[in-house]
């Protein structure tokens, strides 16, 4: 069995064949189950971790499962928040054939599921992108949204202000111009798109900053409890998601919303199935305030699984 790893996955995942691969796993008679999700206590007073297994198969052509462990507090030992693995089976005889590092699969699928719902989401003229954290995810999400939009600026927010300055050096040595803010508001009301992916708590991006026409991209806040937009964000926006039993169960940014009644359910217009197969047109207007949500599905991890292995082994 082949192991695959981070570098070979982002030779092989260019955004725009990524993109294009979700587009067409969303149309496809892809299986996916409900992923498991188990919160584990850490001593010491430390933030709950959490395990994630996530299975999905194509009849007759694949089946894959990804084991994800998230660790929230790991970047006080330098390490990512996001570790596992990727194990891809074929279809037909279930002979296991790769291990693939996970980190970089989890990275470029998510970003790339973020790109796929922007193209559908974001004005086609936008040029100027905020990402809100400075994760591992932040430079996927960047490269992505550039995929699809014809983004010319980034400004980069962080916690973190010296973070933020190290990817924008990034980010501008690979061609696009960067800057590092610690003026999140100014940030957020000057951008076309907002992408965030943290692990905040604390809604970060007020709706009292959006502005019409504006893409709101919410990547972070993975668990129930977190969240990084408020009310007002979701008051003043057309609400999509990645997948709505996703979306509803495990992200605060909608879940919350839901508990309180500041969302209904009717309320949510679309989701990726929905965009990819022309049930929904996505944005309405150039004025339009579009707002989704991803929490990550299974079947964005076997088709960015399936186009790595054909694009490693012929």
């Amino acid at each position: 069995m082949q192991n695959i790893t981070a570098e070979q996955v982002a030779q092989a995942l260019d955004y725009p064949s990524l993109v294009d691969a979700l587009r067409e796993a969303f149309k496809s008679n892809i299986t996916v189950p409900m992923r498991h999700h188990h919160d584990m206590e850490q001593p010491g007073g430390r933030r709950e971790s959490t395990l994630l297994l996530m299975p999905a198969w194509e009849s007759g052509k694949a089946v894959g499962v990804k084991l994800v462990t998230v660790s929230p507090e790991n970047g006080e030992k330098n390490l990512p928040a996001i570790q596992g693995i990727y194990i891809l089976f074929d279809g037909e005889t279930g002979t296991p054939k790769a291990f693939i590092e996970a980190k970089a699969l989890t990275a470029r699928r998510t970003a790339a599921a973020s790109a796929l719902a922007a193209s559908y989401l974001a004005r086609s003229n936008s040029q100027k992108l905020t990402m809100v954290g400075t994760g591992v995810l932040a430079p996927s999400l960047i490269q992505a949204h550039s995929a699809v939009r014809p983004i010319k600026e980034v400004t980069i927010w962080g916690r973190d202000l010296d973070k933020a300055i190290a990817l924008a050096q990034e980010i501008t040595a690979s061609g696009t111009p960067a800057q590092a803010t610690e003026n999140l508001e100014a940030a957020v009301i000057s951008a076309d798109i907002i992408s965030c992916a943290t692990l905040s708590q604390q809604p970060l991006v007020k709706g009292a900053w959006l502005q019409p026409g504006q893409h709101l991209d919410l990547v972070g806040a993975y668990r129930p409890d977190m969240r990084e937009a408020d009310d007002d964000a979701i008051r003043y926006s057309s609400v999509f998601v990645d997948t709505r039993p996703g979306a509803t169960k495990e992200g605060g940014d909608i879940v919350i919303p839901l508990s309180t009644g500041v969302l209904d359910l009717a309320d949510i217009k679309a989701d990726l199935f929905d965009l990819t197969s022309g049930q929904h047109i996505g944005r309405s207007s150039e004025e339009e305030i579009t707002y989704f949500k991803s929490v990550g599905h299974a079947l964005e991890d076997l088709a960015a699984a399936q186009l790595v292995d054909q694009r490693v082994n012929g």
